[in-house]
């Protein structure tokens, strides 16, 4: 991985920042993005620290907002003429209904809003620097995931689990047409369920969910580190090199749901995020 730019999103904790740490051990330029420069700071002198690697660069920007998306694509192509990784990994619950500035429900913007507008602004660099690759945090639980075109943003009817798991699937789905669109440009795009991991979500969630969350399941969910691993493998591994539109699974391909695998609703997905991403503009 010498001499190859990795960009991560969501890498001052948790699965984001074990893969920033792996890749900076591989020897590659990492640009870790996070919300809090303070904590980006700590993050960055903890991977030098941790493998020597000084290549180690911190992109602030809170992905709830378009313009902020689009600037962090704007950094990284100023700072770098070419891209080699980009790691979609940042998402976030909400137990209540929130909006954003551009009056998106919260969920879906940073988890599906925010990495299609920012991989799509990318293509440029990632295309000029192939091969190159495209990594998705997904999660299981997108195959109870539905996208509702009718109440997308959940204003109707809202549920922290409904609108991550719409989010989740939404991944899958961005992955899969994005990996048909690709075809041919040496840019790979693959996405993966990192199996439960200890992280900060359950502290959303309250009473007796709250209890098997943060207590209960807690002894049996992985590390930060063992969530990483299949994103490492899919963003570093020669043994997928060309392999593209797949999901994975403690580094094997596995077969995501039904709803995933839908053309149509992919390709549906896609035209209304380019409208609300106002991509072409």
């Amino acid at each position: 991985m010498k001499e190859k730019v990795c960009l991560i999103t969501g890498a001052n904790r948790g699965i984001g920042k074990a893969t920033a740490l792996g890749l900076a051990l591989k020897g590659a330029t990492v640009i870790i993005h996070c919300r809090n420069r303070q904590l980006g700071e700590n993050t960055r002198e903890e991977i030098i620290t941790g493998t020597g690697n000084t290549a180690i660069e911190v992109i602030v920007a809170d992905l709830a907002s378009l313009e902020a998306v689009r600037q962090v694509a704007g950094e990284v192509t100023r700072r770098h003429t070419a891209l080699h990784v980009l790691v979609n990994n940042a998402g976030l619950t909400k137990r209540r209904h929130t909006l954003t500035e551009d009056s998106f429900e919260t969920t879906l913007a940073v988890n599906h809003l925010a990495p299609f507008l920012l991989t799509n602004l990318l293509l440029d660099t990632l295309k000029s620097s192939a091969p190159a690759r495209i990594v998705n945090v997904a999660s299981m639980v997108h195959r109870w995931g539905k996208i509702n075109f009718d109440d997308l943003m959940g204003q109707r009817n809202y549920s922290m689990d409904r609108a991550y798991n719409q989010s989740k699937l939404a991944n899958i789905l961005f992955t899969y047409e994005l990996a048909r669109r690709l075809q041919g440009s040496g840019v790979t795009v693959n996405c993966l369920e990192p199996g439960m991991v200890v992280s900060d979500f359950g502290r959303e969630y309250t009473g007796f969910k709250g209890l098997m969350t943060n207590k209960l399941w807690r002894p049996f969910m992985h590390s930060p580190e063992k969530g990483a691993d299949t994103v490492i493998y899919l963003a570093s591994s020669p043994e997928v090199e060309g392999v593209t539109g797949k999901y994975f699974t403690k580094r094997r391909v596995v077969r995501s749901s039904r709803a995933s695998n839908d053309a149509i609703l992919a390709s549906r997905l896609w035209e209304v995020s380019e409208g609300l991403t106002r991509l072409a503009s």
